[in-house]
């Protein structure tokens, strides 16, 4: 049902509760109110990249490398997949009186924060570091989740709102301070979009202030912003303890009373957490009317109630035979072969198996199943490591020999051995075998979540960009004996790859790629599949080239505002491929005279083998002083390209694109020309070393 129906069935029904009945059901844990056949409701679930922590699912790849495809068409079938999972488990789940934590249908996802930093911990769950990508790839995904149905099929939440993106170890204090340039420049633009453009049904609150305001009871944000100036409809909930951080960490109010006050009336409907248990005492000290209650409730059972819980709907016959189907770990398939970046590669990619004999693979990550699924996961209904996803392709004329070579982060494997007690198995299969596949990186227990364990690493935020220092050892001992290396760095987030750069042959980032990831990318590697993901973020050559972490200032961090392209090893938007793409003409066909204006590129794969690559526009007003220092992106297609294939692509450039943010936060419009630039990489300076191409450029007035 639409949004009226459902709020007036919401209205009728709250008009019948108590006080008391009404302040429970602002709980994340809603109890039953049996004389009204209310059920019990848990408003927490989560499915970033698949239904999260409630048992079998089809597990994506994370976050972060679902940013890696640049694919918005992708995006939309993976929120239907983990709408239609999530609807399945409510509908066994609760016909056998389950409602427990993770079995309902509020999915707290996506995490459109801005990853603005490689050291954060949870950038994985984010789709990168522009916010024009993120949004182009966070409302489909919302839309898939959500269904075009009658009934909504699940209800999605852009998260962390506002400006929120680590220290993990501070966020419970900290204040983010930011300008409105920046706020509304960067910080900001994707969840507009969400709430505009994906109609998403809630918003979550980040943990730490904003401007000196907790996110969870900023009055500017929640009430002048979402629901002012957007329009917001749909309910707020706070990040998971966050309101007891007013009283207990940010110390801006001095009971849990008075910080049930502030997040009520900014506009916070759910709380998870405990908070809200205070809600009748604050009414006994006079500190919030039942208009205030009233008017959450209402919002909650409007979510309710467009999610036919109280009648029967069209996703009543969803089930368990529709749970990590053959058709969604297929599509689980596709995500990851379209995520992988192939970030170097000298010649000896794909693999070649009339000419290999035997390979090497090695590395703590290599038959590691968490370094498939990241944090915030399912559980795959099957798993196929790197290692078995080798062997399964190498088939029977290839040898192919294993050797863990070091433990993830210890300096060694067994209690009473040596210290680097792998090193020399790593060597001698090295050694004897053509080439070595070097499996590196990270896994949720290095990178993610406040919490989360970490030996060297803070509180889920790395301290360093350098791989562990076992596997450092490792790397160096693999190097030294002269086989050629390919390097798969599965990871969440950008390290230090200068090492790997100059000594391997090939290097590949593969993130976190899903339940059965490994298979992908062995097929990537012998050449069934090219690669054809493109970096979401900047890696940069090392922290010295960053500012400080805790400082939220955009000056010299990511693709937009860096000063010096010699700082990046590999930018924003670039990816190989096993062809070679470039834009042979490009033209404009429409002007902004009359409102949005069109541009055409003509595309062409010159090489041997058919691709899909991703072709990506990225903007600059050339006579204004408030433009970002670089070129924007504005937007992006995947393209198939067979060898040989000429293609022509339309791109509809929107006015908007042409705007800029004044020191108000106000979009304004201010100059009269604008470079427009359209290739497979980004326009800067390293991309055009890296690929040899140049972005096609034109000029364009407006």
């Amino acid at each position: 049902m639409n949004r009226e129906e459902a709020r007036k069935k919401a209205e009728d029904l709250v008009k019948k509760m108590t006080f008391e009945e009404m302040a429970s059901q602002l709980r994340y844990d809603s109890p039953a109110i049996e004389r009204l056949g209310v059920p019990e409701y848990n408003w927490w679930n989560e499915g970033l990249h698949g239904l999260a922590r409630s048992g079998t699912a089809t597990v994506f790849p994370q976050s972060i490398g679902l940013g890696a495809t640049f694919d918005k068409e992708l995006m939309e079938e993976i929120g239907n997949c983990i709408g239609v999972e999530a609807r399945a488990r409510y509908n066994e789940s609760s016909k056998r009186g389950d409602r427990d934590i993770y079995k309902g249908l509020t999915i707290w996802s996506p995490n459109v924060n801005l990853f603005r930093d490689p050291r954060w911990g949870r950038g994985q769950e984010t789709y990168g570091e522009d916010p024009t990508h993120i949004s182009k790839m966070a409302v489909p995904f919302i839309k898939g989740i959500q269904g075009k149905s009658k009934t909504m099929l699940a209800a999605a939440c852009a998260k962390h709102f506002a400006v929120h993106s680590g220290p993990e170890a501070l966020r419970h204090s900290f204040d983010a301070k930011v300008s409105l340039k920046e706020m509304y420049e960067t910080y900001l633009p994707a969840f507009e979009a969400c709430v505009k453009e994906g109609e998403v049904e809630a918003v979550m609150g980040a943990y730490n202030r904003t401007n000196g305001e907790p996110c969870c009871g900023h009055n500017y944000l929640m009430k002048d912003v979402l629901r002012g100036k957007w329009g917001f409809k749909g309910h707020y909930v706070s990040d998971c303890w966050a309101i007891r951080d007013f009283h207990e960490n940010h110390m801006v109010t001095k009971t849990p009373e008075r910080s049930v006050k502030l997040a009520l009336e900014a506009g916070c409907d759910v709380n998870c957490g405990c908070t809200y248990q205070k809600i009748l005492s604050a009414k006994r000290k006079g500190l919030i009317d039942e208009k205030t209650v009233r008017e959450s409730c209402v919002r909650l059972f409007t979510t309710r109630f467009m999610l036919g819980m109280f009648e029967e709907n069209e996703w009543d016959g969803l089930g368990f035979k529709d749970i990590d189907t053959k058709e969604h770990r297929q599509l689980a398939d596709k995500a990851a072969l379209e995520s992988v970046v192939l970030l170097k590669n000298d010649g000896i990619l794909p693999l070649n198996k009339k000419e290999i004999k035997s390979i090497a693979v090695i590395g703590p990550n290599a038959d590691s199943r968490a370094a498939l699924i990241g944090n915030y996961h399912g559980t795959p209904g099957r798993h196929v490591t790197v290692l078995e996803g080798i062997m399964d392709e190498a088939g029977d004329d290839i040898s192919v020999h294993y050797a863990k070579g070091s433990h993830l982060f210890m300096d060694k494997e067994e209690n009473l051995a040596k210290v680097n007690d792998r090193v020399t198995e790593a060597v001698i299969a090295a050694e004897n075998t053509d080439l070595t596949i070097l499996c590196l990186g990270l896994d949720e227990t290095l990178e993610g979540e406040e919490g989360d364990t970490g030996n060297s690493y803070a509180s889920g935020d790395k301290n360093t960009l350098e791989f562990p220092e076992s596997q450092e050892v490792l790397f160096d001992a693999l190097v030294k004996t002269g086989k050629p290396i390919i390097l798969l760095v599965m990871t969440g987030s950008a390290m230090d790859l200068r090492f790997a750069n100059e000594n391997c042959a090939a290097v590949l980032q593969t993130w976190y790629p899903g339940g059965q990831g490994g298979r992908s990318i062995a097929k990537i590697l012998f050449g069934e599949k090219s690669p054809s993901g493109k970096l979401p973020v900047t890696i940069y050559n090392s922290l010295e080239d960053l500012p400080e972490f805790t400082d939220y200032s955009m000056k010299g961090r990511t693709y937009r505002f860096i000063e010096d392209d010699d700082k990046v090893l590999f930018p924003f938007g670039y990816g190989l491929t096993y062809s070679k793409t470039a834009v042979k003409e490009l033209k404009v066909t429409k002007t902004f005279a009359d409102g949005d204006a069109e541009v055409e590129a003509v595309v062409a794969n010159t090489g041997d083998a058919d691709v899909s690559d991703v072709l990506q526009l990225y903007l600059k007003v050339a006579d204004s002083a408030l433009e970002v220092p670089n070129a924007h992106l504005v937007d992006f297609e995947r393209l198939e390209l067979s060898k040989g294939e000429t293609k022509t692509v339309k791109f509809i450039v929107p006015k908007s694109a042409l705007s800029v943010v004044n020191e108000e936060g106000e979009r304004v419009f201010e100059g009269s020309k604008a470079d427009i630039y359209v290739g497979f990489a980004g326009p800067d300076s390293r991309s055009e070393a890296l690929t040899g191409e140049r972005a096609a450029h034109v000029e364009i007035e407006f």
